[in-house]
């Protein structure tokens, strides 16, 4: 096993070479994958239907049509489940991404095209192993295998030619045959749809295994390794795993699990490697190893187009290329693909730290933030608050949420939040003082909405029991990697089920 990991590992690194090439030709590699995504597109019913003939710059293709949304794109999608092709993208497209990123009842069927999954999806993966070896020479993770903690639901059929699942369903339903040999557990338990009863056979089938890295939402893994413990009676995870070396996550802010993940990973060389890979596409790969940003990866078959979140809600909002973006400024991310999807924003945020290389960090969501009263608290605020209260107070959090409390009558409003501790803070006076204090450093909109309680009081904060959240998602049958807490709400409806939850457990 040790050569055949030394041989795996020299060609992660050889990847290297070409991504340094994108890093160094940013604007060449972006305009090369503009002219491909046109061309490749230009018979079909969409790129008839908006000119791509006569497309032959970005600015063109800026005034050809608006930003997309799922809602505006839906017809299209509906009829190519329905079998129909060169609508969107010229190659046949049989595989549909279900994607339910929070949650809300409504499901997004994002095309999945072979393009997509090979020079995107799948590249992706390939690419941050390479990163990961680059990074760490003496890895010896080819040694044992991969444990990925997704593909809850099972593959379906909409008709003998066209399938759909969650993106990762899909992601392993498509893997070539080899693939198999380093990968655990086996097909039959990774794509289980009860993630109840998944996680418990996760366990048993893995517990004797030589795991050397995982990868899956941290949420759900924390609930695996906890699985694990109870299971083998050991303390932590290496005690199980001697040789597990890299955890890969995404999909959710990192931060509040660190300490969790600390003591469940006991080894200061243990590696954290973030990636941004969603069923519409792979865009980010954390390329240092003591950083919390990530490399925008520009040769996946994605063009980018920046919004300004100051011009969000805009009728004919106005979009950034790459070169006329600026660092630490928020932007909604617009995308076209080679899956079919043009100009579609996806519902992200993020901003950039860095110019040269282009990396970035996500912010939020364009739909995951509090401004009931013009404070504009988003994702990225709470996570710097929420860890500066918790290093003041001695917590770990597992899980939370907020949203606003409205006025009424004299009173001002104020947020509302329910957290699930994994370790208490000592003193619970001092981590909502922490909260709203670092809240009102790092957001001038929520000091100026705080000052002597006009328009914002003191946070109201619940300690929610344990299991709380995850009782809440069981109830809405959202059990599974692909959903997750929704951290920010601008109205009251996900607060208000789960006080109810917990009112009735009480």
């Amino acid at each position: 096993m040790t050569f055949v990991n030394s041989i795996f590992t020299w060609f992660m690194k050889k990847r290297m070479h070409q991504i340094d090439l994108f890093v160094k030709y940013p604007h060449d590699v972006q305009d090369e994958v503009f002219r491909n995504l046109i061309a490749s597109a230009r018979t079909t019913e969409w790129g008839k239907l908006h000119n791509y003939d006569y497309i032959f710059n970005q600015e063109q293709f800026k005034q050809a049509f608006p930003v997309q949304s799922y809602e505006t794109l839906k017809p299209y999608i509906e009829r190519m489940m329905k079998g129909e092709q060169n609508i969107l993208w010229s190659s046949e497209i049989n595989w549909f991404a279900k994607s339910s990123g929070t949650t809300n009842d409504r499901s997004k069927f994002i095309p999945v095209s072979a393009e997509s999954l090979e020079e995107c999806h799948y590249k992706g993966g390939k690419d941050m192993l390479s990163i990961y070896c680059n990074n760490r020479p003496d890895s010896m993770i080819f040694t044992g295998k991969s444990l990925a903690l997704g593909g809850s639901h099972q593959v379906n059929n909409l008709n003998e030619n066209i399938f759909y699942g969650d993106l990762s369903a899909v992601l392993i339903k498509n893997l070539p045959f080899w693939a198999e040999f380093y990968r655990t557990p086996d097909m039959s338990i990774t794509l289980m749809d009860n993630y109840e009863q998944k996680i418990d056979a996760m366990a048993r089938a893995t517990e004797h295994v030589n795991v050397t890295n995982i990868s899956g939402v941290p949420t759900w893994t924390v609930v695996l390794a906890k699985q694990l413990l109870e299971l083998t009676e050991k303390d932590n995870l290496l005690e199980i795993w001697p040789n597990l070396e890299l955890y890969i996550h995404g999909a959710v802010k990192f931060t509040p699990y660190r300490e969790q993940f600390r003591k469940l990973i006991p080894s200061d060389s243990m590696y954290y490697l973030e990636t941004y890979n969603a069923s519409e596409g792979f865009f980010g790969i954390q390329d240092l190893s003591d950083s919390e940003e990530m490399l925008l990866m520009l040769d996946y078959g994605i063009f980018y187009e920046f919004l300004p979140m100051e011009n969000f809600g805009d009728e004919n909002p106005s979009t950034l290329g790459l070169s006329e973006v600026e660092i630490n400024k928020n932007y909604a991310l617009i995308i076209s693909t080679n899956g079919g999807l043009w100009r579609y924003m996806i519902g992200d945020t993020i901003k950039f730290t860095s110019l040269s290389p282009f990396r970035i960090q996500i912010t939020g969501r364009t739909k995951h933030f509090i401004n009931a009263f013009g404070e504009e608290v988003i994702i990225d605020n709470a996570e710097k608050a929420l860890t500066k209260a918790c290093s003041e107070t001695g917590a770990i959090i597992r899980d939370y949420t907020a949203c606003p409390i409205y006025f009424e009558g004299n009173d001002a409003g104020g947020h509302e939040w329910i957290i699930e501790f994994e370790q208490m803070p000592n003193n619970i006076e001092i981590f909502t003082d922490t909260l709203d204090n670092t809240l009102r450093e790092i957001n001038s909109d929520y000091d100026a909405k705080r000052f002597k309680d006009m328009a914002l009081r003191r946070p109201l904060i619940h300690i929610a029991p344990e299991g709380t959240f995850y009782n809440w998602l069981k109830s809405l049958g959202k059990l599974g990697g692909q959903h997750k807490v929704p951290r920010l709400a601008n109205e009251r409806q996900y607060v208000e089920q789960i006080l109810l939850l917990m009112k009735k457990k009480g």
